[in-house]
């Protein structure tokens, strides 16, 4: 499950990142990680941080060739948030579920993945805004999820809808896909994750740490998060949190890209250990030298790009785009 055998060609080979990937690593283990150890996860103003991210992610620029449109429950959706569409559309769609640790972000700060995503794959980008915690804990975000993907359920068929995330955003991701199996609802036609944050206790990401050292993401900022939003619910055995248990579940086939210094890459392994031996399909990339969600600076990187068109090539097969065009 580590190798980078899976890679695409002229990636498998990778002995050191790029340039710019290398300077974004060592800004951030050198300016941001120092000081959320600092922190320990005291202190963080949810206000001044979702500030900061809204507004910081705005010098990313999306994919030029996109349209974005406000999503309204008055125009019949059930969450709010926004479509990313490209120029021609092809019949399907993506839900696309943001990470931020359950508790800030939003669909703008997303724009440089879901409209690349958009972009090349040809479908249309759901990108809900659910509600946050700790304002709103679980389960509301997955009654959001749920309800958005159920919405698409009315306008698709299964196999034309993908469901991607990105960290928090990829256990939502995942979470919404293993109750939509639970309940009775149809599976959609494939899942992508990148970066998830599989373990919400941070358990595993503790021990991870030690051998990867993250340049970014602190074990102990992150279960503070966890805590946010499980709030009161107790029980962290319940399916809807915990992902690694996918016995009896007949899921979609899976995707998972994780950076190689970044410490959820072990929960990543293990993900796609339980949906292998679950007899479930999943391919797991493990990036090299990359850091948490590297996929968001796509209009930087070479390995971002080329990890959103691996995702993307991903994504036409499972919505069953690559057949159609064939039988054509």
């Amino acid at each position: 499950m580590t190798s980078y055998d899976d890679l695409p060609a002229g990636f498998a080979d990778i002995v050191a990142p790029s340039r710019q990937a290398r300077a974004l690593a060592r800004a951030l283990s050198l300016g941001w990680r120092p000081m959320v150890d600092r922190l320990n996860g005291r202190f963080v103003s949810l206000t001044v941080l979702r500030m900061a991210l809204e507004h910081g992610t705005r010098l990313l620029r999306p994919d030029p060739g996109v349209r974005v449109e406000d999503l309204a429950r008055t125009a019949g959706a059930p969450v709010t948030g926004e479509w990313v569409r490209p120029p021609e559309q092809r019949k399907g769609a993506i839900l696309y579920l943001h990470g931020g640790g359950y508790a800030f972000c939003s669909p703008r700060t997303h724009r440089t993945l879901t409209s690349r995503l958009a972009a090349d794959t040809g479908l249309p980008v759901l990108a809900p805004s659910y509600r946050l915690a700790p304002e709103h804990p679980f389960p509301a975000a997955l009654e959001d999820a749920l309800a958005a993907y159920r919405w698409l359920l009315t306008e698709l068929p299964p196999s034309r809808i993908v469901i991607a995330g990105d960290s928090s955003g990829g256990h939502l991701a995942a979470a919404t896909v293993g109750e939509a199996c639970r309940s009775g609802l149809p599976v959609p036609g494939g899942v992508v994750l990148f970066s998830p944050w599989v373990d919400l206790s941070c358990e595993l990401s503790v021990l991870s740490d030690r051998e990867y050292r993250d340049p970014f993401i602190s074990p102990a900022l992150a279960r503070h998060f966890g805590r946010l939003y499980v709030g009161d619910h107790n029980d962290w055995s319940d399916p809807r949190l915990t992902l690694l248990d996918c016995a009896g579940l007949q899921l979609p086939p899976f995707l998972i890209q994780v950076a190689g210094q970044e410490v959820l890459r072990g929960e990543a392994e293990r993900l796609a250990e339980a949906l292998t031996a679950s007899g479930n399909s999943c391919r797991l990339q493990v990036w090299p030298g990359q850091i948490h969600v590297f996929q968001l600076f796509n209009r930087l990187f070479p390995e971002a790009r080329a990890a959103v068109r691996e995702a993307a090539d991903f994504i036409r097969t499972a919505a069953g785009l690559d057949a159609a065009e064939q039988a054509a």
